[in-house]
């Protein structure tokens, strides 16, 4: 019976890695400078992917916060497609030190293992950690001092929330995350919120009108975007070959505002 458990979650992860063949593709045929670093906070470690652009200037540094899966091959790819955009970029692996028997997402058996255990991380620890990222990537040689946040699906509630936590932000952008839970927060938020919003992802979605009203009574920036046809998740779906065409034009033009948006803040 226990081999016959252990074949089937074997199977599950491998379908799971199988489903982000195309991102490992992706990033062993990148051209870009990679390479992981542990980032000190407090007594714990962060273990964090960094990509960088080939250029001949300082950039700006993207903090990209990953999935409610934890940091996986996808994750790490878009922070290559952001270097290849010209800007620095940081995943960090916020399931770093988990216990003593999970010290990166990668030891989970299953991404579903990865998922449970992201939902029991206390978010004040998830806050220190991304100000420590902030922190180290911000002072990085090539870096220009200023930092932007990207969330997808966990990580853009996380992104929004950072927003409240962090002073330094140049912008934030939110897919398809939900807003903190505490509104008066938002009146903490100093940089830009940029949301970006699959049209069927309702769930979501029906969180907009409030945070919008919100946002504007504090006088905060609060811009975005509802793509029709694509649903939650479509950036990682969209990059996808097997993906959708509804999620794949989402994935494009959100690229095109995304860039637009950083292109702007340099």
């Amino acid at each position: 019976m226990r081999k016959s458990v252990l074949f089937f979650c074997l199977i599950l992860y491998a379908g799971t890695t199988h489903a982000q063949d195309y991102a490992l593709k992706q990033l062993e045929n990148s051209p870009r400078h990679h390479e992981w670093v542990s980032i000190p906070s407090g007594e714990r470690t962060v273990h964090s992917f960094i990509a960088y652009p080939e250029s001949d200037q300082n950039t700006l540094a993207v903090i990209a916060i990953h999935e409610n899966r934890g940091l996986t091959d996808w994750v790490r790819s878009f922070a290559d497609q952001i270097a290849a955009a010209g800007y620095i970029a940081i995943a960090p692996d916020l399931l770093s030190n988990f216990d003593p028997e999970h010290e990166r997402t990668s030891d989970f058996a299953t991404s579903d293992a990865a998922r449970e255990a992201l939902y029991q991380l206390n978010p004040d620890q998830v806050t220190r950690d991304l100000l420590a990222v902030q922190n180290y990537v911000s002072e990085l040689p090539s870096s220009s001092g200023r930092t932007v946040v990207i969330g997808f699906c966990w990580g853009g509630a996380q992104a929004f929330r950072f927003a409240t936590n962090s002073p330094d932000l140049a912008a934030a952008m939110v897919f398809y995350g939900s807003p903190p839970e505490d509104q008066a927060s938002l009146s903490n938020i100093s940089a830009p919120v940029y949301g970006f919003y699959g049209g069927d992802d309702q769930r979501i979605n029906a969180t907009i009108p409030a945070t919008e009203e919100a946002m504007e009574r504090y006088g905060k920036t609060y811009e975005y975007e509802i793509y029709d046809g694509a649903g939650h998740a479509y950036m990682r779906s969209g990059d996808d070959p097997a993906g959708s065409p509804g999620n794949k034009a989402a994935r494009d033009a959100s690229w095109d505002r995304l860039k637009e948006i950083l292109d702007d803040l340099e």
